[in-house]
């Protein structure tokens, strides 16, 4: 995967994610349908990032109960 400016992402969170929103998963779309994920209390930390086959294998898993 190539180099993303992180800072240029347009970061989402689920609306779920409670009244304060500091303790949350975020979520980017990358430039070919992958996905950078981060911890909403440390934005500059770590961000894991995922190919758009990892990225569908990971949601195809969880909407047929797989990590339940």
């Amino acid at each position: 995967m190539a180099f993303v400016e992180c800072g240029a992402l347009s970061w989402r969170k689920s609306s779920y994610s409670g009244a304060n929103n500091s303790d949350c998963v975020e979520v980017a779309t990358l430039p070919g349908g992958g996905r950078a994920i981060r911890d909403s209390k440390d934005v500059r930390g770590a961000v894991l990032r995922f190919s758009a086959a990892e990225w569908a294998w990971f949601v195809g898993n969880i909407k047929t109960g797989e990590f339940d």
